[in-house]
């Protein structure tokens, strides 16, 4: 539902103090499996995550980029270690508090867009906030429509839209609400090279201009230079932190792996 009236955040980030990490993990460990088939997928990663940030998560395959992104959503639980969002230790929570908080506090982009097809694009944008506590309010949706440049296709269904398009749609549906943080998981990754690049400089935008925070998994270096920080996992462990990274500077890290 949207309503006109003075744009206020979520009460869930007007009550933490500003300079608290957007998320954090703490010695944080993951393990699948026991005894002598156990896999070590995170193995004593600690990160803060600042609030208004753009952070790339790369690797290569079985690093465990995918699991960390997972446990700082909320959608795995560690076997060991922390995660915070805010203030907020999601080990402290049970399960209907968990949804909530995945429902009110952290916007979800996928590869795969994820949009329901009987519905609008403005009313995909707007699902969300059906299920949740939080209003959009209508000067803050026409911003986040703006940003994404959808203002003429809101009445169209997903078969009437692009692939670019109906990503376009998923990245507004995860700003709408105005979450804590928006977790991307190779967003562009069944986009064309114009359309991804398209879908990134919305993100981009909506962290420059929105104050967003985003945390993006993606195996693709030109993806992880529109961050302003790119996290290098191998065999669950952060082995490599670069800060307003560039093309060529992640395209040599990503050689280090032999990739």
């Amino acid at each position: 539902m949207i309503h006109s009236r003075t744009l206020e955040r979520p009460s869930s980030q007007t009550e933490e103090n500003t300079s608290t990490p957007a998320v954090r993990a703490i010695d944080a460990v993951k393990t699948y499996g026991k005894g002598d088939s156990a896999v070590r997928a995170l193995d004593g990663v600690s990160v803060d995550l600042d609030r208004g940030g753009f952070t790339a998560i790369m690797g290569p395959s079985g690093s465990g980029k995918s699991t960390l992104l997972n446990c700082l959503a909320g959608l795995e639980t560690l076997t060991e270690g922390r995660v915070l969002v805010g203030d907020t230790d999601l080990a402290h929570l049970n399960d209907r508090q968990l949804t909530e908080l995945r429902r009110n506090r952290i916007g979800f982009i996928f590869q795969s867009f994820n949009l329901i097809p009987t519905l609008t694009a403005e009313q995909n944008i707007t699902l969300p906030a059906r299920f949740g506590s939080s209003v959009i309010e209508q000067d803050w949706f026409d911003q986040v429509v703006a940003t994404v440049g959808l203002k003429n296709r809101l009445r169209h269904r997903p078969s009437e839209l692009s692939g670019g398009q109906q990503q376009r749609v998923a990245v507004a549906r995860a700003l709408a609400a105005r979450p804590d943080i928006i977790i991307a998981d190779e967003p562009t990754g069944n986009l064309d090279s114009d359309s991804g690049a398209e879908i990134l400089a919305f993100m981009r935008n909506a962290v420059a201009e929105l104050g967003q925070t985003i945390v993006m998994v993606t195996h693709d270096p030109v993806s992880a230079s529109y961050a302003d920080r790119a996290l290098f996992l191998a065999d669950g462990r952060m082995i490599e932190d670069l800060h307003m990274p560039t093309y060529q500077s992640i395209l040599d890290q990503l050689r280090a792996f032999g990739e």
